[in-house]
């Protein structure tokens, strides 16, 4: 099957001022997602869709051609990812290049590596809407919330927590989507139902989205 690999990578980050061309361990974010793709696929089929110049320029340093410039549009805050991959898919059609997946890298995942993505590949069949990768929950034993008394309840796994056979829960890591391009075009990401999971671990599984979370990954990087 034919591949498109996309990493969105918009310009206006509050909690991280210009996280993705930040300097992580010496290289920019964006640099690790690119070095990735780069070992998958030919630079031809790798797409960042950015809204920003600074980033086009970074990119473009580093020897790959950013195809477009994404719109105003697509680049607020209320914007999805559904119609910014929608976008960039778009884009090659009226060029007349067809691709029948889509693997979405963020840039936020600095950690995952390759071998991942082959991994998660290889689970993909015509039939599933996407191969997601997670990481297994730790929050099951402790995820509570207030009943109508005001007391504090498990949500999750009620029972003794000590038996044997507790049922596993997963989280979305936002590293690896592998996306269906037909089901993108019928039903959006929202309402895909025919879903696999790609567990990873979870240094694997650390997605930058705090100061905390940026200083944890360049402590791993460095050691």
């Amino acid at each position: 099957m034919k591949i498109l690999y996309v990493i969105p990578a918009r310009g206006g980050s509050k909690r991280i001022p210009h996280k993705n061309i930040k300097l992580l361990n010496g290289k920019p974010l964006i640099y690790y997602t690119l070095d990735v793709a780069r070992q998958l696929t030919n630079d031809e089929n790798i797409c960042v869709s950015t809204d920003d110049d600074e980033i086009i320029g970074v990119v473009e340093r580093y020897g790959l051609k950013v195809p477009f410039k994404r719109p105003t549009y697509l680049s607020t805050d209320t914007a999805t990812t559904n119609d910014v991959l929608l976008h960039a898919v778009d884009y090659y059609e009226t060029k007349g290049i067809y691709y029948d997946l889509l693997v979405l890298l963020q840039p936020t995942s600095p950690l995952r590596d390759s071998s991942h993505v082959k991994e998660a590949l290889n689970l993909f069949n015509k039939n599933l809407d996407m191969v997601v990768s997670v990481k297994e929950s730790d929050l099951t034993s402790v995820l509570c919330a207030e009943n109508e008394k005001g007391f504090l309840e498990l949500c999750l796994n009620k029972e003794d927590l000590r038996r044997q056979g507790v049922c596993s829960y997963y989280e979305y890591n936002g590293a690896i989507y592998i996306i269906n391009i037909e089901s993108l075009k019928k039903t959006g990401l929202s309402s895909f139902t025919k879903k696999r999971k790609f567990v990873m671990d979870e240094n694997s599984s650390i997605d930058i989205d705090t100061p905390l979370d940026w200083i944890i990954v360049e402590s791993i990087m460095k050691q």
